[in-house]
């Protein structure tokens, strides 16, 4: 069949999105298939199943990712990544990573079906423990840490236990790492999580980068003191400073064109009585954007607010990094890619960031990388109401097809 006229099986993909959504599957119809959890496992035996029917020469590496090989008819040429998760946070949703996953694994076998074979070797990769720290693309890269192997995730288990519990096997770690320009891409298939592509009626987003994301905690000391007997113009409130706070992040947030977004998403009050003047406050500041300098200058500009309160409400400040996720641009010769492919495809499209984390920031630490959006319906996603439409779901496939074949042709 002429590559031109190459479309996956739409409805044969959404029967497979039904079913894996049964593994883990709770009343409110969403799903519950954290990481290393019996469900992840049920769910990953049931993939994996998929994928040989794909013919792939699949395995699990060291680090509990799911891979499956297709040789290329040159095999001196780095391979082709495609794939992403199919672990879900608790009370998650039905497509968040599973349309990824399951629309690389129908890519491969309309290869299959067709006699097809691409120039360069085809992996379909499905990373695990996405939602718990990019665990799997981590492990790819290079940047899986020990500190990391004893944290334990919502499955009740640590990492070490959990990557032993899926087929991995840590003592091999070294062998799943891929050195910088090893491969010559990788593409992700991904729901947007955000509601813009419905509201603007676009079908396809080509997305230019993942958001860096930086993290404080920020305590603020004033002194408790007792409610009723402290008047109002003698007071240190640590809250009320607290409260004065948050509306100057959404004020300089907003302050400047562009997508940039900041959040105050943790508050905890002390001593937290309420017959007790607040005299210390704990709260959570998060900056995302495009752009590192960007975050910098917005966190300058809140920290001299935060100086301002202090003086004026006779608290302290201090502002303590947590971390900091750099972002991850794509590559404009894959996103150039994508936008005509969907365009051959008689599909719209808009270049738009991501501002949620995925393993292809992970994975443009090592090669370029191309990340497709399809509508999340009403912008909801970390939820049993997540919903993309299986014609979204059938259009992205084919989109993530057609950019196969066309950066394929890459020496």
């Amino acid at each position: 069949m002429p590559q031109a006229r190459l479309r996956i099986n739409g409805a044969r993909l959404n029967e497979h999105l039904k079913a894996l959504s049964e593994f883990g599957k709770n009343p409110q119809g969403g799903v519950s298939r954290v990481a290393y959890s019996e469900a992840d496992r049920q769910g990953r035996e049931y993939v994996l199943g998929l994928m040989r029917a794909a013919n792939l020469d699949v395995s699990i590496d060291a680090a509990g990712n799911l891979v499956g090989r297709r040789a290329g008819s040159d095999n001196s040429l780095k391979p082709i990544l495609v794939g992403s998760h199919i672990d879900s946070v608790p009370e998650g949703g039905n497509f968040d990573g599973d349309v990824g996953s399951l629309g690389a694994i129908e890519v491969a076998q309309t290869l299959a079906e067709n006699k097809v074979t691409t120039r360069h070797p085809l992996e379909v990769i499905i990373f695990q423990n996405e939602e718990g720290g990019l665990i799997g693309s981590e492990a790819v890269v290079g940047q899986l840490s020990e500190k990391e192997f004893d944290l334990v995730n919502k499955s009740g288990k640590t990492v070490r236990d959990g990557i032993k519990f899926i087929g991995g096997d840590l003592s091999k770690l070294a062998t799943v790492k891929r050195e910088k320009g090893s491969i010559a891409a990788y593409l992700e298939l991904h729901i947007e999580q955000g509601g813009t592509l419905e509201a603007e009626k676009i079908d396809i987003g080509v997305v230019e980068g993942i958001v860096g994301i930086n993290w404080w905690d920020v305590t603020i000391e004033g002194f408790a003191n007792h409610a009723g007997t402290t008047a109002m113009n003698n007071r240190q409130d640590a809250l009320l400073a607290a409260a004065k706070f948050i509306e100057a992040v959404n004020r300089v947030v907003t302050s400047v064109p562009g997508r940039q977004v900041g959040t105050v998403g943790r508050i905890q009050a002390l001593p937290g009585a309420p017959n007790v003047i607040p005299g210390k406050v704990v709260c959570s500041l998060e900056l995302r954007d495009l752009d590192a300098a960007k975050i910098q200058m917005l966190y300058q500009k809140i920290r001299t607010e935060a100086d301002q309160i202090a003086k004026s409400n006779r608290v302290t400040f201090d502002f303590k990094a947590l971390n900091t996720n750099i972002s991850a641009p794509t590559d404009p010769r894959i996103r150039a890619i994508i936008d005509q492919s969907a365009k051959e495809l008689g599909l719209t499209t808009r270049q738009m960031p991501s501002g949620a984390g995925h393993d292809a920031q992970d994975m443009a630490r090592i090669g370029p990388v191309g990340m497709i959006f399809i509508p999340s319906i009403g912008g909801i996603s970390h939820s049993p109401k997540e919903f993309s439409r299986p014609q979204d779901i059938e259009n992205g496939a084919n989109v993530l097809l057609g950019a196969l074949m066309k950066v394929d042709k890459w020496p």
